[in-house]
């Protein structure tokens, strides 16, 4: 597993692409709670959206992406 990403000979973190797909997952997520109607129970729905999306990075960086 490589310590970095490469592309174009410039080298990215790979937390930087942990976070992309946290965000991403926290995305499909969301919309799926907006869909079925569940984010009404939500009192503040962009600090759920937050905490999804940290919960996806700290899942990511411990089984897929470690850093």
């Amino acid at each position: 597993m490589p310590t970095e990403l490469e592309l174009g000979g410039v080298y990215f973190p790979p937390m930087l692409m942990n976070g992309i797909l946290a965000v991403a997952g926290a995305v499909l997520t969301a919309h799926l709670l907006n869909r079925f109607r569940l984010s009404r129970y939500f009192s503040n729905p962009p600090v759920v959206f937050f905490s999804l999306s940290v919960i996806y990075a700290c899942l990511l960086s411990m089984f897929a992406i470690p850093a």
